[in-house]
């Protein structure tokens, strides 16, 4: 374990504001790029990720665990919300034989 400490122990926050802005983009480039809802939901994934690595990093940074429990419930939402979204798609699916973003603007009811 001290192998890991010293590898971790020369990075400041920036490092992780940073890292947690490039994931942050792509996540967000690629919600508003793609079509395909599977992959939309992957960057609604990456997106909720790289919020939890900021907040990890800086309830690190000011020594509390405030933030972590703030993450646990974010990844708690972001598991439900991966469980009904996929089963929403399965669904849509199982009727229209396509999973393109444009077919939920034809859902009409």
């Amino acid at each position: 374990m001290p192998a890991v400490l010293s590898i971790t122990q020369g990075l400041t926050v920036d490092y992780y504001v940073i890292l947690s802005s490039i994931l942050f983009s792509i996540g967000a480039i690629g919600l508003m790029t793609r079509k395909n809802m599977i992959v939309m939901l992957m960057c609604i994934e990456l997106m909720l990720n790289s919020v939890n690595l900021l907040l990890v990093a800086f309830s690190s940074y000011f020594n509390q665990g405030d933030a972590q429990i703030f993450v646990f419930f974010i990844v708690v939402v972001a598991a439900a919300e991966a469980t009904v979204g996929l089963s929403i798609l399965i669904l849509a699916y199982r009727n229209k034989r396509n999973i393109d973003a444009d077919l939920f603007n034809n859902l009409k009811g």
